[in-house]
């Protein structure tokens, strides 16, 4: 028997001046997601039911940009993705393009135990779900009033805005036009960006039987062209989980793409026989090709790790001999 351990994350890249109420709003979610996830590994549930449970309740809450309270589209609707991994056999299933599924983690379950398939999108992956029994709402369900008018500011500026969540002080940047994001020297695939600070959502699990998974779920950028697909539903970039470890990514979608950073991990561990931390720290390091992004991950023997090179990472990990830890700054 190994040891359990679990880490959630809300996204990579945070606004320094986050107000501390929001702070304390975001520790309090991730502390609960761990207790669930804790609870549910010490009730002996398997390391794939976990990562699915937890993510599950990340979708639910409207505070990070995944299921209710995605980000909105250039037409200010919502497209969720997701996947989910299983370790053991390397099982996999991912879905994009939703609109209408509650939960998209447990649709990308379902394609993974009850589809030939790996990989789902748009009217296909909600044609599933339905055939499925998936609980299905409206898409008014994942707009909140907060997505809106940071939507209408982003087609203010003519921009792709990534932390819809940003206090009023930093609002004025984005509100300034294009000339303002080409000033901050950010880039997304050659082109200028305002503001960097995803808030997709992960967990990563370990149970006691050493078998690792990992699931990821966001409702990606704001003001995103319809049909964008990113990092998170994609295996070996976004998400991957072997028998080696599990990891979730968070950050700058098309550098995560680029690089196979969840892959990336377990290949280094794997062929150069890195260490969880030290694979972690390498990837971060040497696979960005000057993107921004975070992550965390689980080993097969019951250690947590986790990296990123942006302001500040959402992120909350515990093991089974009693560390736990929520924060959000280096």
């Amino acid at each position: 028997m190994g040891r359990w351990a679990i880490a959630v994350h809300g996204g990579a890249g945070v606004d320094p001046n986050l107000p501390a109420q929001r702070q304390d709003e975001a520790k309090q979610l991730l502390t609960r997601c761990l207790n669930l996830g804790i609870s549910s590994l010490q009730s002996s549930l398997s390391a794939i039911d976990v990562v699915e449970l937890v993510v599950r309740e990340l979708e639910s809450d409207p505070f990070f940009n995944s299921g209710r309270g995605s980000a909105l589209t250039e037409n200010g609707t919502v497209e969720m993705e997701a996947s989910i991994m299983d370790g053991p056999k390397r099982r996999c299933g991912a879905v994009s393009g939703l609109t209408t599924v509650k939960n998209p983690v447990s649709l990308a379950r379902l394609v993974m135990d009850k589809s030939p398939h790996s990989y789902l999108a748009f009217s296909g992956a909600e044609a599933f779900a339905k055939k499925q029994g998936v609980e299905m709402v409206d898409n008014d369900y994942f707009v909140t009033e907060e997505n809106l008018g940071m939507l209408k500011l982003a087609k203010e500026a003519n921009a792709i805005v990534f932390d819809y969540r940003i206090p009023s002080l930093g609002l004025e940047t984005c509100s300034a036009g294009a000339g303002a994001a080409i000033d901050n020297g950010l880039q997304m695939n050659g082109l200028p960006i305002s503001i960097y600070a995803p808030e997709t959502v992960g967990c990563v699990v370990v149970d006691s039987e050493g078998r690792c998974a990992a699931a990821t779920s966001t409702g990606g950028l704001m003001n995103k062209m319809t049909g964008r697909i990113g990092d998170s539903p994609l295996i070996g970039s976004g998400t991957y989980a072997c028998n080696i470890c599990a990891v979730s990514c968070t950050g700058e979608g098309e550098a995560i793409i680029r690089g196979t950073l969840a892959r990336d991990v377990a290949a280094v561990m794997e062929y150069k026989g890195l260490g969880l931390q030290e694979a972690i720290d390498f990837v971060v390091r040497e696979r960005l090709d000057e993107g921004k992004a975070g992550m965390i991950a689980v080993s097969s023997n019951g250690e947590v790790a986790y990296g990123f090179n942006t302001t500040g990472m959402f992120r909350g990990c515990a093991t089974e001999d009693g560390f736990m830890e929520v924060g959000i700054w280096e």
